[in-house]
């Protein structure tokens, strides 16, 4: 009997056991799970030696896509420009001779368009042509027959006066002297002007409208920078190639300018161009070590054939200090011609007589503004007209 009891007992112990198993998790907090780790990139399953399972590798990255890049553009080319025709050039710049205008069309005219010529008057002439730089000789010679052509005259009209002062002044200015160029190849080798003068009297941008003046009269030209002194000469020499499209030859700062004048003249031999156009240092006319130099860079170049034409740039502002500087630059390289620039910034523009009379050497070329075609081939008839016009 106690046998059913104590079995009774554990059957209802083990039934109410197995009804809390399952009634307890309704009442029970879920557990808290903790983050997932960040999915591990699948490993290549490595097959066990001797099993024939095939193992298939992960696909590979893709690889990034090519960039590329276009190389930088090409500076543009220079435009090369066509410079203005040179004939008339200093009919159409005359009215930049105003300051010259002044003394030699008005003043002048004025003294002469008096009632009475008497002496006072003619001191009074003698006294603006010298001022005007015409020099002291140049101008006795002038007065002297101004005044026997207006004795022989009698009365004379401000027109007939006006003429006889433009013959005058023409005839002082030697009408006759060649001012060409001597830039057309001969001998099947180019003609070679070398350019030269003294320090701040604008040389090589002269040098540059020189070659413009070329150009325009359709040569073919190489230039060559031979001042080395100055590192902007070169470039700025190179900028005026640029634009009319012709050749330059430079060489490193401080170099031999000897050489590379040398080397100019010869590329323009293999080119076969017209015209060599060298440009040299600016230097004083009493610095006797630089005057050799120069006269170095013109034996040297003459291994190639002799120096066509020496010109010698001309700041008409410094007046009569200029003719020293023509006559010692002349004794050294034998200059063939005269560019004055300037010439429309001062009222001196007798000092055209006085480089002829003094030196007989001919102005070929007067710069008369800064843009680039101010630069104009000199012919004495127009110039004296531009003085001393009817319009005066």
């Amino acid at each position: 009997m106690e046998s059913y009891i104590v079995f009774g007992l554990v059957l209802l112990v083990v039934m109410i056991g197995a009804t809390l198993a399952l009634i307890a998790p309704r009442f029970r907090k879920p557990p808290t799970l903790p983050p997932a780790p960040p999915e591990a990139k699948p490993e290549v399953e490595r097959a066990r030696p001797g099993s024939t399972a095939v193992v298939e590798a992960p696909e590979a990255p893709a690889p990034p896509p090519v960039v590329v890049e276009e190389p930088p553009a090409a500076p543009p080319a220079p435009q090369v420009e066509t410079p203005e025709p040179t004939a008339g050039r200093l009919v159409r710049l005359r009215a930049r001779l105003s300051r010259s205008q002044n003394v030699f069309g008005k003043g002048l005219l004025a003294l002469l368009s008096r009632d009475k010529l008497d002496d006072d008057t003619w001191d009074e002439v003698e006294e603006t042509l010298i001022g005007a730089d015409v020099g002291v000789q140049a101008t006795t010679d002038i007065v002297a027959k101004l005044r026997e052509r207006a004795r022989v005259h009698g009365t004379a009209t401000a027109t007939e006066l006006r003429g006889m002062l433009a013959d005058e002044l023409v005839a002082a200015l030697e009408p006759d002297l060649d001012r060409s160029l001597a830039a057309t190849p001969r001998d099947g080798r180019p003609a070679v002007l070398l350019v030269v003068g003294v320090n701040g009297a604008g040389k090589t941008t002269t040098c540059g409208k020189i070659a413009r003046v070329l150009v325009a009269d359709g040569h073919t030209v190489v230039l060559g920078a031979a001042d080395t002194f100055r590192a902007a000469a070169a470039e700025q020499l190179a900028t005026w190639a640029g634009r009319v499209g012709a050749d330059v030859v430079r060489g490193p700062e401080g170099a031999d300018p000897a050489s590379v004048a040398f080397d100019a003249v010869k590329r323009g031999i293999d080119a076969g161009v017209d015209t060599v156009l060298i440009d040299t240092a600016g230097r004083l006319q009493n610095k006797v070590g630089l005057m050799d130099e120069l006269g170095k860079v013109k034996r040297v170049i003459e291994k190639h054939g002799p120096v066509d034409e020496t010109l010698l740039i001309l700041d008409a502002t410094t007046g009569q200090n200029g003719l020293e500087q023509a006559r010692v630059f002349t004794e050294v390289v034998d200059v063939t011609g005269v560019v004055l620039t300037k010439l429309d910034g001062t009222a001196k523009g007798g000092i055209v007589i006085a480089v002829q009379r003094k030196l007989g050497i001919p102005v070929k070329l007067v710069g008369l503004g800064e843009g680039p075609d101010d630069l104009a081939p000199f012919d004495a008839r127009q110039f004296v007209d531009a003085l001393i016009g009817a319009d005066a």
